[in-house]
């Protein structure tokens, strides 16, 4: 029977942090346009729980539970992960919510999706961050397309690929843009970290996973040494997951500059100290992007996966920055030209060509903006959609009776 609560229900499920952190402000903005008349349930880490505690908000097991990578990791963990999906499945079906919100972390909500799709149909499931079929395995729009009702995108360029096959799909910007990240008080962290407001100051990001740190921070750090030689007072600044600090510790100790390793709560004043920063791929790129930081790209796969991404990757840039903007803004030196000659060619022209920082910081404005900067913030987007599918779901109950 359906959900004869009179205020709407929602069930909300993430599997991962970033996952957790997008739900938090799609709840936060739910509980805004209906003026606290709503209620959660479902599967979420602390944010999520915190931003619902008031609207019934409990997850019904760990979402760290969920959280895990890798076949190694994953192959013992099967038989609970069954478990889990089996659970919620039979969770959404009892409580019969008005919607179904379900956050990234595929491997998990898509096979819940699936089977309460094929169990309770009227259900309406939407599902937040859209897979990148236009990067790689585009015949996963259509079978998604069997068993969700809706898609929120991040990338403006992304709806289009869904609706093609008959998914409606809405781009509700991407959540960097209300990070906050460029406010950081960088004068006040040079001062902190004894480093001279004359030395030139590089953001080096070698990743958040120890298989790209490990390739990485030795490209890099050879890169550091070409720089040296010809600035010679330049120091680097390293912005580090709290558990992967005693991995990059010893890894940057034979750097041949100073090194000031930080954690994710000094980003925003780090990348406003800096002058230009080295990054891997990913969405460290769109931070530096908000904190106005210009960048050069590397990045390297192992050999395996390298072979395999040339051969089924089909974007153009790997760089958000650039895909927004179609066109190579950022320098990407990645695979074969992940070289410290090449990388320290590209940063010497954003530490001594003012027009060439400029340049990318005019990019950078453009891509913010394209991607929601400055309008309604992706939880109001979010919101706007989901109660949207609610009223359309009520409506079509409606009208068969």
């Amino acid at each position: 029977m359906k959900n004869q609560n009179p205020i709407p229900t929602v069930f909300i499920i993430a599997g991962e942090a970033s996952g957790d952190a997008l739900g938090a402000n799609l709840i936060k903005a739910l509980i805004k346009k209906t003026g606290g008349k709503i209620s959660f349930s479902g599967i979420g880490g602390e944010k999520i729980e915190s931003a619902g505690s008031e609207m019934g908000m409990k997850s019904i097991f760990p979402m760290s539970e969920l959280s895990v990578m890798g076949f190694t990791e994953v192959l013992p963990k099967i038989p609970n992960l069954l478990r889990r999906i089996n659970q919620t499945v039979e969770e959404v079906e009892r409580i019969c919510p008005d919607v179904v919100v379900t956050i990234d972390a595929p491997d998990f909500v898509f096979r819940v999706a699936k089977k309460l799709k094929k169990r309770s149909p009227d259900i309406p499931i939407v599902h937040y961050v859209a897979p990148s079929v236009w990067a790689w395995r585009p015949g996963r729009a259509k079978k998604i397309a069997g068993f969700l009702d809706h898609l929120l995108c991040l990338l403006p360029f992304e709806p289009k690929y869904f609706k093609a096959v008959g998914l409606p799909a809405t781009f509700v910007g991407h959540p960097v843009v209300e990070s906050g990240l460029g406010g950081g008080d960088g004068d006040g962290f040079r001062q902190r970290h004894q480093i001279s407001e004359f030395a030139p100051l590089l953001a080096v990001l070698p990743g958040s996973r120890m298989g790209e740190i490990s390739r990485l921070i030795p490209v890099f750090g050879d890169t550091l040494g070409l720089l040296k030689k010809t600035h010679p007072e330049l120091e680097a600044v390293v912005v580090t997951l709290s558990g992967l600090r005693e991995h990059v510790l010893p890894a940057t100790k034979n750097w041949p500059v100073r090194v000031s390793i930080v954690g994710e709560d000094e980003k925003g004043d780090a990348f406003s100290a800096c002058d230009a920063a080295l990054a891997a791929s990913g969405t460290v790129s769109l931070e530096l992007a908000l904190a106005q930081v210009p960048s050069v790209i590397g990045y390297r796969f192992g050999p395996l996966t390298a072979l395999i991404a040339k051969r089924v990757i089909k974007a153009k840039y790997a760089n958000i920055v650039n895909l927004v903007l179609d066109r190579p803004a950022i320098p990407e030196l990645l695979l074969e030209k992940c070289q410290p000659q090449m990388l320290a060619k590209e940063i010497t022209k954003l530490l001594d060509d003012q027009s060439a920082r400029s340049e990318q910081r005019k990019a950078y404005v453009d891509a913010m903006a394209t991607l929601g900067f400055g309008g309604s913030s992706p939880g109001e987007r979010s919101a706007d959609v989901v109660l949207g599918v609610i009223s359309d779901s009520l409506n079509k109950q409606q009208a068969k009776k």
